[in-house]
């Protein structure tokens, strides 16, 4: 897919780049920064493709020194600094709504610390000097004009395996192409993946879930091998055959969709074990295990609907994500969004009948197994709106 808007020549860029990023309105003026500095990596690619925010993350290469003069910036403005890898000299200043990252440079001069980057279009820097031109040394405003992505080298993504999945994102978030070359070298190398800490891989995949193409990139970290140490034991093919039903929003509004989609395409491919081994929290696993659970128990329905007790049960763990469960099987839960945007539906939004005090007091119950029986039989009464006030529960324990 090509770019959403028309790349500069690499004459006019650096201009060009001036113009959309205003350095002027930065929470610091650039003048503050030592001489040598240079904006990098994403904002230089995302400025050129017209997709800043308002105040976009800034990536900045510095001479030497950054974590010292992070904390520096973070006193004279009156911000925070953050230290990101001691070893590798990065730091951030969180300026309010700003986030400004500092690396020192690697190598002997900026262009060498460019092709040690991982992918050509973000390989680019913009010195902060006045008229300074774009350094573009691997060829990137040409893979943004072709909507490519394109691996710097080998050995650049064998220094972080990490960056094996990110090409795979990249796509995903621009709309963009693997170049042939690079889909070849990713799946060359898919088996060093698992040498990256868990957590940095589960961020990296919760970035591509989160994307609008996040179906077809994990479609295709999954056909270039990338997931295969964690993917859930389901058929090989299921995955790759679902994910596509989850491209767009469906019938969701854009607020459920931004949860749901995430969260129904992960579900899909890792369950709470693969989750586990990539460290994600409890929360997360328990909200990937239910919706699992109950996508298999409707699969194995056939059609057929659930018992009472089977659909209470499924509405009150998933009351949250029911949309999750709406793309993940449309045509099993007909009609349930409709009754789920519903906070009175007695089923999807379940809720006690009466209270445990009330019943005892009442009904002359102790507290134990029979009273617990005694609320659910209620909130079941309650679910299939029927009758569950008092009188149906002194029916409910003669029963």
């Amino acid at each position: 897919m090509r770019p959403p808007v028309e790349v500069p020549t690499k004459a006019s860029a650096a201009d060009r780049l001036r113009q959309l990023l205003t350095p002027q309105h930065w929470p610091l003026p650039p003048e503050v920064l030592p001489p040598g500095c240079a904006l990098v990596g994403g904002t230089v690619r995302d400025a050129l493709l017209g997709r800043l925010g308002p105040h976009p993350d800034l990536d900045l290469v510095v001479p030497a020194g950054a974590i010292p003069l992070a904390r520096q910036l973070a006193r004279r403005f009156r911000g925070t600094a953050v230290l990101l890898d001691a070893e590798r000299d990065m730091a951030r200043v969180v300026l309010g709504p700003w986030t400004i990252d500092l690396a020192a440079q690697e190598g002997a001069s900026l262009e060498a610390d460019l092709g040690r980057r991982d992918y050509c279009l973000n390989a680019m820097a913009l010195p902060l000097a006045a008229d300074a031109p774009l350094l573009d040394p691997c060829g990137g405003l040409a893979d943004l004009a072709a909507g490519q992505i394109r691996a710097v080298g080998e050995a650049n993504l064998l220094a972080d395996p990490l960056r094996l999945l990110r090409g795979p994102r990249l796509a995903a978030q621009l709309g963009f192409d693997l170049a042939p070359a690079t889909r070849e070298l990713l799946a060359r190398h898919a088996s060093t993946l698992p040498q990256v800490a868990p957590e940095r891989v589960l961020a990296e995949l919760e970035k591509l879930a989160h994307c609008p193409g996040g179906s077809q990139g994990l479609g295709q970290a999954l056909e270039l091998g990338l997931l295969a140490p964690w993917l859930a034991p389901l058929n090989a093919a299921a995955p790759l055959a679902l994910l596509p039903s989850l491209a767009s929003p469906g019938p969701l509004t854009a607020p459920e969709a931004s949860g749901a989609l995430p969260l129904a395409r992960l579900a899909l491919l890792f369950d709470a074990g693969a989750l586990g081994r990539l460290r994600a929290s409890r929360k997360w696993q328990q909200r990937c295990g239910r919706l699992r659970h109950w996508w298999e128990q409707l699969a194995q329905a056939q059609g057929q609907a659930l018992p009472e007790a089977a659909q209470l049960r499924l509405c009150r763990e998933l009351e949250a994500d029911m949309p999750a469960l709406v793309l993940l099987a449309p045509s099993a839960t007909a009609g349930w969004l409709q009754r789920w945007r519903n906070p009175e539906d007695p089923l999807f939004h379940p809720r006690p009948a009466l209270d445990g005090g009330s019943l005892q007091q009442e009904l002359g119950l102790a507290p134990g197994p029979e009273l617990g029986k005694l609320l659910e039989k209620l909130a079941l009464e309650r679910a299939f709106g029927r009758p569950c006030d008092m009188n149906s529960a002194r029916s409910l324990c003669r029963d």
